[in-house]
């Protein structure tokens, strides 16, 4: 069951999903069966690789391999033509274990040809943070995207009962918390593992 506009503005008045936001008025962004979000300042970018391939069982290939830039407000980061980019949110979010939540895009941006999630657009019971998004432009012209612009939208669903073993409780819970837009985890992943090495920190780059 999908949740109503009234039911949203509920579950956010007493608490039962937490949403952390710099915007006074939430309110103003609930929609009959969605939530908008804004697009956050920070945003990271694969650097060109000595590996000809982003290989899951040589995480040296793309772990650590990415740049990271901050866009001030008021400036625009320009998505070129096919180029792949991690956002993320400017709200945090915090869900119940009965809750769980879908990132669609905005039909608006969709039409420039911009795509704000590949296949990340579940967001499990129990998960509290900001929400990543992989920005693609499908467009042959760049796109300009500001920070504090409403990027995507938010669904919640009402779960048949509680998780066992919601989001937060998993032992590999590898975005819990996360601020910034994060990049791929597949180190972490059991089947990985073992294959994971010592990697570079990002480098930070200020624009403007």
């Amino acid at each position: 069951m999908i949740l109503s506009d009234k039911d949203i503005r509920n579950a956010i008045a007493t608490g039962r999903v937490k949403v952390e936001s710099t915007q006074q008025e939430l309110f103003q962004y609930i929609h009959a069966s969605s939530m908008d979000f804004r697009l956050g300042n920070t945003f990271k970018l694969y650097e060109h690789s000595k590996f000809p391939v982003l290989d899951p069982r040589n995480p040296e290939s793309f772990a650590g391999n990415m740049r990271t830039i901050t866009v001030p407000d008021g400036e625009a980061y320009v998505v070129q033509p096919g180029e792949f980019v991690l956002g993320v949110t400017q709200e945090k979010i915090s869900l119940p274990d009965d809750l769980v939540a879908r990132v669609e895009g905005r039909s608006s941006l969709g039409r420039l040809g911009i795509i704000v999630h590949s296949t990340a657009g579940f967001v499990d019971p129990g998960f509290s943070g900001t929400i990543t998004l992989e920005i693609s432009n499908l467009n042959r012209l760049p796109v300009a995207l500001y920070p504090g612009m409403r990027i995507c939208q938010i669904a919640f669903e009402q779960m048949s009962s509680a998780a066992e073993m919601p989001y937060h409780s998993k032992p590999f819970s590898k975005y819990q918390g996360q601020v910034l837009p994060e990049e791929s985890r597949l180190v972490v992943d059991p089947e990985f593992a073992q294959t994971a090495k010592d990697l570079p920190l990002n480098q930070e780059v200020q624009v403007g």
